[in-house]
């Protein structure tokens, strides 16, 4: 019943969401040209690149500054929070990325304790390395790989798992809910001691120039940039749209919302109710200065935002 009025209701839904003009190059701090200078300069000692991206977006945001340096290493992509994303098309979507040249994919949840594809991982990297030319370390028994990927998109996370799954130890990389954790330029940790692989944490790095605004979207509601820097409201407003896109309308039961709406505001507001989340503030009257409370609508956006990112709100791909 609840679906079949949703689905009355999708004809009131917005089929292209109004950006108003933004610009999208303020939200991200450049090309992070520092952490990209040293990656360079350290891949003569490494044998193969792992990328890590989010799986809510398997093409949307990944850093062409990566692909320049992985034509000469083997490279493995990673796509991480799998448990957040709608895989039902998951063949198109390896399809895709092999048609760009990308092979080898593998998806991951790397904050389950012991998930079954990080077991495959390194297996799958040594096969790899084995079946390219190691350059100038064809005569190495241990192996270095590299970790990159934009920011906040799980790999301390996966550091920490192989590490578990592998030397049964706990984390060597502090995990974050929010981009930019991981400060170091480069930092070398082993994951696995038969045969003796270490890998290289680095920073996340965005693209030198986001591709457009809807890219930037896209990255900042999954979480890879700080979200003041884009706004709470907006955020809020394209994860609507896009829920509403995409006909999942869990929303609406957890908000206790009569239907689907495609207005920001009205759904803040009950959220807001909801939660109980008001604040007081001045307004001024003829009567003079008074005091009254109203819905706070940024706490009602953050936890809208929250839940998404939890996946409290159902499986999605945004690609």
């Amino acid at each position: 019943m609840k679906l079949y009025q949703a689905l009355r209701h999708a004809d009131r839904f917005r089929s292209v969401f109004d950006f108003g003009g933004r610009d999208v190059a303020h939200w991200f701090p450049g090309h992070m040209a520092k952490g990209l200078k040293h990656m360079r300069a350290s891949l003569k000692s490494v044998d193969c690149i792992l990328e890590i991206h989010d799986a809510r977006i398997p093409f949307t945001g990944r850093n062409p500054v990566f692909q320049e340096s992985l034509d000469v290493r083997p490279h493995v992509l990673i796509l991480n929070k799998m448990d957040l994303a709608d895989l039902s098309k998951k063949q198109k979507i390896q399809q895709r990325l092999e048609k760009d040249g990308v092979k080898n994919v593998l998806f991951t949840d790397c904050l389950q304790q012991r998930h079954e594809n990080i077991k495959k991982l390194l297996p799958m990297v040594v096969n790899v390395v084995g079946s390219t030319p190691r350059f100038n370390r064809d005569e190495m028994t241990n192996y270095c790989l590299m970790v990159v990927g934009v920011p906040n998109v799980g790999k301390s996370s996966l550091i920490n798992s192989l590490r578990r799954t592998n030397l049964k130890k706990g984390r060597a990389s502090k995990v974050g809910g929010e981009p930019g954790i991981t400060k170091a330029v480069l930092t070398r940790i082993q994951v696995c001691e038969r045969p003796i692989i270490h890998l290289l944490d680095t920073p996340g790095v965005f693209p030198p120039k986001i591709e457009s605004v809807e890219t930037g979207m896209k990255l900042a509601l999954c979480g890879t940039i700080l979200d003041h820097l884009v706004g709470e409201d907006i955020i809020a407003d394209y994860l609507l749209f896009s829920l509403n896109r995409l006909g999942k309308f869990s929303y609406v039961e957890k908000y206790n919302l009569q239907e689907p709406s495609d207005d920001i505001q009205y759904v803040l507001k009950r959220i807001a109710v909801k939660l109980k989340k008001t604040q007081r503030v001045k307004a001024i009257t003829g009567l003079g200065n008074i005091t009254i409370t109203v819905p706070n609508y940024t706490a009602a956006a953050y936890d809208f935002i929250r839940a998404f990112r939890k996946g409290e709100l159902g499986q999605v791909m945004l690609d």
